[in-house]
């Protein structure tokens, strides 16, 4: 039986720029970054109240798992907007809403008031697009 989930896999265009977004806008704590031959990393960050989850920056490059024109063609989907990989909590909306913006984050959806909660949605710096959420009690 599965007991827990440890990873989750978010695709980015560039670990460089995906570490810097995780890390200094949305402050996510660095959990592993380490070389994995040439050119390659593994890198993964985790939410500041949940350690336990690591959430892995993978790029999206040729080599090992991808082929040319899979590259190309999830390049284009994140690109594109195409995934909304998670659902993000936090106790404050409005000011951590506030907070993101002022960091420079984009938002495709203001803060609305949802049936079960209060919710805007962001993207990354891929393209890639999550759910802000302070859940009903």
């Amino acid at each position: 039986m599965i007991t827990k989930l440890t990873h989750l896999c978010v695709y980015v265009l560039d670990q460089n720029s995906a570490h810097d977004f995780y890390v200094n806008k949305l402050g996510f704590k660095v959990h592993t970054d380490v070389p994995m031959g040439p050119g390659a990393r593994w890198l993964t960050v985790t939410p500041p109240e949940q350690p336990e989850l690591e959430i892995t920056l993978f790029p999206i490059a040729e080599g090992g798992v991808f082929d040319a024109e899979t590259v190309r063609t999830m390049k284009a989907l994140v690109r594109r907007g195409t995934f909304g990989p998670a659902v993000m909590t936090c106790n404050d909306l409005l000011a951590t809403y506030e907070e993101m913006k002022s960091k420079g984050v984009e938002f495709k959806k203001p803060p609305t008031r949802e049936f079960y909660g209060f919710e805007a949605l962001f993207v990354d710096d891929s393209g890639n697009f999550f759910s802000l959420s302070q859940l009903n009690p």
